[in-house]
């Protein structure tokens, strides 16, 4: 491991024993050591230096563990920093305090040095599970509305009663099982920041459920949590070794479990803000976008879009358009399969493989196809063998003014839908196309449509039909097309849909929504 791989840790104890002590053992296991005698190096050490960790001592001259804690927290920079009490003071009063200042955990001295070390180990884990587990870009307003969600499985249904009523009164959604097989089916739909389960349970013990949640890519990454009435110190070490958050013993009692889990998952959210932050500044330094700042300006069409991002984070949606001369336009709607940064990284890059082959397109002289658009983005996909793995759907148009024609071409994309105006008739035109980067020889098809005044094509990803009211009825298909043969949507026709949506489900998504729309004038 490198010098800049190493995670820091400040270790703040006014026993020059303990100082040594640990920092040999951090040493040994490749941690990066800073040390403090007292609460004012401490803060030094934490201003001058990047900390992954803090471990600190209660009982000091000057200041207490407890009052450093609380200010360490007070400070924005520091509010997700995992904060760990090494004490002697082992009093119920003492653990609960140290979880209401902001501590995250809490060991008893003397401590076994090999009980540390995974608790280190298992607390830096859970703070890189929080820098992927979720980003929002608009902290103060998305985060205040976000309730945070807990699955709690255990054979003991009294136990449970009372951990559900004492988390929901935290302000905590907390759903139950008696079983494992029910909590995975609970945690797979349920989606929460932080599983916690029993060890003991009949057939399937907590051991084999860790390994169910390990075993599913939708769940291996959730934050887990053991609760347990075994205290031996190798069936907590083995807990540990199953990629576990944390350890917590029943005896402590229902409002110390409480607290310990209302303190996971307050810093998980604090992570998640600090992650966000500093996203959002690396973009607007970048100054990425994949939606574009303005319409299109082009004669005889008027060409809108609406783009809303998932709780405000970019994802995977991209829109762009480009003059192809000065008679032909066309526009890009694709969609790169999964949420948030991830998905927006990769749309970056799939919008310049677009803009690649457009170029492609525009030196060969034949720029009437949207199918060999997407078949020269279809051919660099394929050839890169990373983003070959990221799948995307693609929607091209190609809008000739001369002629009034415009054609369609997909590849694993929603069908368009077009409405004519002097008809009234509502077509639906589905792509035939693969999902880019299966084929490299793939062959995309163009569909071709006479566009008189008034006619209008729409352009959606699965965002807007998939979307659910609160009582998590889908607006799908049926209900856009309803809304799309309104009377007054050709006057309008983004501003029509965008009521009907907000109407349905008060602008709240699970996914982004992207809508474009194409008039004839």
């Amino acid at each position: 491991m490198s010098v800049s791989d190493k995670k820091s840790i400040l270790v703040i104890d006014d026993d020059i024993t303990i100082r040594k002590l640990i920092s040999h053992h951090l040493n040994l296991n490749s941690y990066k050591v800073y040390l403090a005698s007292n609460t004012v190096e401490g803060f030094d050490q934490l201003f001058n230096n990047k900390i992954d960790l803090v471990l600190c001592d209660i009982i000091m001259d000057k200041m207490d563990g407890f009052t450093f804690c609380q200010l360490v927290r007070e400070n924005e920079n520091y509010r997700s920093i995992p904060f760990v009490f090494v004490t002697a003071k082992n009093t119920l009063e003492d653990r609960s305090r140290a979880l209401d200042v902001g501590g995250d955990d809490f060991i008893t001295k003397p401590f076994n040095v090999d009980e540390l070390i995974l608790k280190i180990k298992a607390l830096i884990r859970r703070m890189e599970i929080n820098r992927i587990y979720g980003t929002r870009k608009n902290l103060e307003e998305v985060f205040a509305k976000r309730t945070p969600k807990v699955v709690i499985v255990d054979d003991d249904k009294a136990a449970l009663k009372m951990y559900q009523v004492g988390l929901i009164k935290a302000g905590i959604d907390c759903e139950v099982a008696n079983n494992a097989n029910d909590g995975f089916k609970i945690v797979k739909s349920f989606q929460p920041d932080l599983i916690v389960a029993d060890v003991m349970m009949p057939e399937i013990d907590g051991y084999k459920f860790r390994e169910m949640l390990l075993g599913d890519t939708e769940t291996s990454s959730i934050p887990f949590m053991f609760l347990s009435n075994i205290s031996s110190e190798k069936e907590i070490l083995d807990s540990f070794n199953r990629d576990i958050t944390d350890y917590m013993l029943k005896d402590r009692g229902y409002k110390i479990i409480v607290a310990k889990i209302s303190a996971l998952l307050k810093s998980l959210n604090k992570e998640r803000s600090k992650v966000v932050t500093e996203l959002q500044e690396a973009s607007d330094v970048l100054k990425i976008s994949v939606v574009p700042e303005e319409f299109p300006d082009f004669d005889k069409f008027d060409i809108k879009y609406w783009h809303i991002p998932f709780t405000g984070i970019p994802g995977g949606d991209f829109i762009d358009h480009f003059l192809l001369d000065e008679d032909h336009l066309t526009i890009i709607l694709g969609d790169v399969m999964g949420k948030k940064w991830g998905a927006w990284y990769f749309a970056y890059a799939y919008a310049g493989y677009i803009r690649s082959a457009i170029h492609s397109v525009i030196e060969e002289g034949d720029v009437s196809s949207p199918g060999k658009i997407i078949g020269k983005v279809n051919k660099l996909v394929y050839q890169d063998s990373k983003i070959s793995e990221v799948f995307s759907t693609l929607s091209v148009v190609v809008i000739d003014k001369k002629n009034m024609t415009l054609k369609y071409s997909g590849a694993g994309d929603m069908p368009i839908l077009y409405r004519s105006k002097s008809t009234g008739e509502l077509k639906r035109i589905d792509s035939k196309g693969l999902l880019l980067g299966f084929n490299k020889d793939a062959v995309f098809d163009d569909a071709n449509l006479q566009m008189n005044p008034d006619d209008t094509v729409i352009m959606t990803t699965d965002g807007m039909v998939e979307c659910r009211d609160v009582n998590g009825n889908q607006f799908g298909v049926s209900r856009l097309i309803k809304t799309i043969q309104k009377d007054n949507f050709v006057k309008s026709p983004i501003d029509v849909l965008r009521d009907d949506i907000n109407n349905f489900n008060q602008l709240k998504f699970d996914d982004d929504v992207s809508v474009i729309t194409v008039a004839a004038k």
